[in-house]
């Protein structure tokens, strides 16, 4: 599902650049996905990066799935 969003992603409106540096956010540890939507102009509505804008005012809304790994999975063993 994830893949599947940010495939999609940038056809939900805004830059493509922002939806790519909000995905390497996600997928980054604390310091480094704030150094990277600081360097690319986001601004962040919600600390876990769910509601976000660019400085253009585009709107940019991520689901708590890409942002977290799943909890609820079975692992093989």
């Amino acid at each position: 599902m994830r893949d599947e969003f940010w495939d999609t992603a940038p056809h939900y409106g805004g830059r493509k650049e922002i939806w790519d540096a909000l995905r390497a956010a996600s997928e980054a540890d604390v310091a480094l996905a704030q150094a990277i939507v600081e360097s690319a102009g986001v601004i962040v509505s919600n600390a876990d990066l769910t509601l976000c804008y660019d400085e253009r005012g585009a709107k940019y809304e991520l689901p708590k799935y890409v942002l977290s790994a799943p909890t609820n999975l079975v692992q093989d063993s």
